[in-house]
């Protein structure tokens, strides 16, 4: 999340964990070109300064030519016009700044060694470069800030595009996203079944997208107000599930806690209890109590006393899980790890010693739900007890 005047004190940053991991993986990861969707300019789909959406594609080969695995970038939300145009300067808001190429890693890894059931498949990375979780459509532009509201139209444009790319013919799709891309396929998790083919095998991954209503610890609401500010700049209420917005302020339909019981397809929710980015940006929100800056950064550094806050966050992540029913369809890997997105870094997704749940590392638990092996539904132990987890060994 970013900052606006008057707005919100929430911040986006990565842990610096999260980031050595990840130059770690781009060593050895596939590289995929980027694809820039001029088409879908005339459509008006575009990026908040008005340049077009892109994406990467690694086609499918062998068994996995008629597979689909599309992916949605993270990177927070702009809430207002002056975090939007600080956004629109940068990769989040603009395809002119975005990398030629990226790499493909975890989830999207091409080696089975790395990623045992989606390797061989058609493997999608979607960029974000709207700000709403692809949710906004305003048709009004400001001339004197040039800012395009558009993210539902991007969703709809990179998807019509796959579609006529292939995936009209997939047996297999799946829909996943870390952080913001983890909501947006909450948020589209039923459209997107929608336009695939009658009869093809389709279901929807959250990666640290099950961002919870919950106050921060001098007991004010700043999650609540920024996503009602988020919706109310990109005008996201028309594409937001009629479900909720019937019965609850738009904003609140950012939170999947209020999304996901009437969600059809099958949904598979991958989370952090300690989640670090919302610990970090939601809980403790910008500007808090300064003892708290090494406890926020590093769990390991908490007091006694900030533990029990941070065991109280984990209390209101489970409630908001167990309001959500007991769906056969639904996966559940919710771990005591203090990460933040676990699908885009190998050494989390599947590696030697990487983070598991009753003897099951992520993707073999995520594998063996999509292709009905197997149900996952497992909730870890509070922190300290999962010996797993990955900050334990770097700290």
């Amino acid at each position: 999340m970013a900052n606006g005047n008057g707005g919100s004190k929430l911040r986006l940053w990565c842990s610096a964990f999260a980031c050595v991991l990840l130059g770690l993986v781009e060593v050895d990861g596939l590289f995929v070109d980027i694809t820039y969707l001029e088409s879908a300019v005339a459509k008006g789909a575009v990026c908040l300064d008005g340049s077009p959406p892109a994406y990467h594609l690694a086609p499918g080969f062998g068994s996995g030519v008629n597979s689909w695995l599309v992916h949605f970038e993270g990177g927070g939300w702009c809430n207002n016009v002056t975090t939007c145009l600080q956004r629109s300067l940068t990769r989040l808001g603009s395809s002119k700044e975005m990398a030629k190429q990226v790499a493909f890693s975890g989830i999207l890894s091409d080696a089975p060694g790395y990623n045992p059931d989606f390797y061989n498949w058609n493997k999608v990375r979607v960029r974000y470069c709207d700000g709403s979780s692809f949710t906004g459509d305003k048709e009004e532009v400001d001339p004197r800030t040039n800012l395009h509201y558009r993210g539902a139209r991007i969703w709809q444009a990179v998807l019509e595009e796959l579609l006529a790319k292939g995936m009209n013919r997939a047996e297999n799709a799946l829909i996943s996203g870390c952080s913001a891309g983890g909501l947006t396929s909450i948020l589209h998790c039923d459209r997107f079944h929608q336009l695939l083919p009658v009869g093809a095998h389709v279901k929807c991954l959250s990666d640290a997208g099950f961002f919870i209503d919950v106050k921060d610890i001098a007991g004010e609401n700043h999650a609540a107000a920024f996503f009602n500010d988020v919706v109310t700049t990109h005008g996201s209420a028309r594409n937001l599930p009629s479900s909720c917005t019937s019965k609850l302020p738009a904003g609140m339909c950012f939170f999947p806690q209020n999304e996901v019981k009437q969600i059809q397809t099958p949904l598979f929710i991958l989370n952090a209890a300690y989640d670090s980015w919302q610990v970090r940006n939601i809980l403790i929100a910008g500007g808090s109590d300064p003892r708290w800056r090494n406890c926020k950064h590093d769990i390991s550094q908490c007091s006694a006393k900030q533990l029990e806050t941070l065991q109280g966050f984990r209390d209101h992540f489970l409630e908001a899980l167990e309001e959500q029913g007991n769906s056969p369809t639904r996966g559940l890997f919710i771990n005591s790890c203090f990460v933040h997105c676990q699908t885009e870094i190998q050494e989390i997704w599947f590696a030697p010693g990487s983070p598991a749940l009753g003897d099951k590392k992520i993707a073999n638990a995520v594998g063996d739900w999509f292709y009905d092996r197997s149900p996952f539904q497992k909730v870890d132990c509070p922190y300290p007890c999962d010996s797993t987890c990955p900050i334990f060994k770097n700290s």
